[in-house]
């Protein structure tokens, strides 16, 4: 959980050192096995393949699966409410959350995630840097890495195959950290009928020209930027434990980062900060979380905060409602925030966030 900060600091630092050089289904069905002293079984179905057994207890457990759309081996954790064994007839809502780079969703163990009883919670893997997107070159070292497809055409049919969901719109939300924040909100504008509410807590959701310090982030990740500064460190660190290995081409996910002759295209595409009508058009809920990282250049907080006010200035442009704290220095936030791109302040997003999503699905 950690480790998005971790990434976030080597990221920071090759990103400043670029900069400079820039210059010159059916729902599922109560199953007779669902006895609540093991992980409920899940059939394989959508393109996704089981490998091995469920991992932990009969109400936060996690699988492995295959897919064509994504090379190697994903997890994808899920959270049921304890009672979710105790009336085999009821049917709950679902949170998708996504993880930030270059995290996993088991490491996903905010305690806010393990609160609800009204709401199954779903992690699906996004890589290390797979930047919840179909990249547009699929034939580099990574291999395939269509995370769209993956989570959007399969995980959620899955589950909604597998487990008691109430399988519509109203009962759906999605929210994500630091790179899943900008999962969240693509994918609640690539695919407005699935959610009702998506959630960005200290997400990269300004992709445009005018966060060019995030663009280059998303590069850093795609060529191990961070690998590389180990690399030159001179003994200081192993590059090959980079999570961003194998190294692939600057423009392997969504093209030049840079606007010349229109070459950024796609990153405009997805930048969620150009789209938020489709937001406003399909009445999806909107909620945006995020600090100030002390005004310090070198916090990713800093860089994830000037996201954030470019697309609270959208939403004001089109007269949308949403739900925005900016909780600074993290004073008075939580007992564990200090305002920085980290899982104390997260932890309290996400203890705001389940009960105002609570109160809706139930409404």
């Amino acid at each position: 959980m950690t480790r998005t900060a971790h990434w976030w600091r080597l990221a920071v630092a090759w990103m400043v050192a670029a900069v400079a050089v820039a210059v010159v289904a059916p729902a599922g069905s109560v199953r007779a096995a669902d006895t609540g002293t093991t992980p409920p079984p899940m059939a394989d179905g959508f393109g996704l393949t089981q490998v091995g057994s469920s991992v932990g207890d009969a109400t936060d457990f996690y699988l492995t699966v295959t897919t064509p759309e994504v090379a190697g081996e994903q997890h994808i954790k899920i959270i049921l409410p304890s009672g979710y064994y105790d009336a085999p007839d009821r049917r709950y809502p679902v949170l998708y959350f996504l993880h930030g780079s270059p995290d996993d969703p088991v490491q996903q163990t905010y305690p806010a995630l393990s609160m609800s009883d009204e709401m199954i919670t779903v992690i699906p893997d996004g890589g290390a840097r797979g930047w919840y997107a179909n990249w547009l070159n699929q034939k580099t070292a990574a291999g395939a890495q269509n995370w769209e497809n993956f989570h959007l055409k399969q995980v959620v049919p899955f589950i909604d195959a597998n487990l008691r969901t109430i399988a519509t719109k109203k009962a759906r939300a999605i929210a994500g950290v630091s790179m899943g924040g900008f999962g969240a909100f693509h994918y609640a504008q690539a695919r407005p009928d699935l959610f009702s509410h998506t959630a960005s807590l200290s997400g990269d959701i300004d992709l445009s020209v005018r966060s060019m310090g995030l663009r280059l982030a998303v590069v850093a990740s795609l060529i191990d930027g961070p690998g590389v500064i180990c690399a030159l460190a001179s003994g200081s660190c192993d590059p090959n434990n980079s999570p961003y290995r194998p190294g692939v081409d600057s423009d392997a996910a969504f093209g030049s980062p840079y606007p010349v002759f229109n070459a950024d295209r796609r990153w405009n595409e997805v930048d969620p900060s150009q789209h938020m009508d489709r937001l406003a058009q399909a009445g999806v809920g909107v909620s945006i979380y995020t600090g100030d990282g002390g005004g310090a250049i070198g916090e990713a907080e800093f860089w994830v905060a000037g996201a954030a006010k470019n697309v609270k200035a959208a939403m004001d442009a089109l007269g949308m409602s949403y739900y925005y704290v900016n909780y600074g220095d993290g004073a008075g936030w939580g007992t564990q925030c200090n305002g920085g791109h980290n899982a104390g302040c997260w932890e309290q997003d996400l203890r705001d966030l389940i009960p105002r999503l609570e109160r809706e699905f139930a409404a």
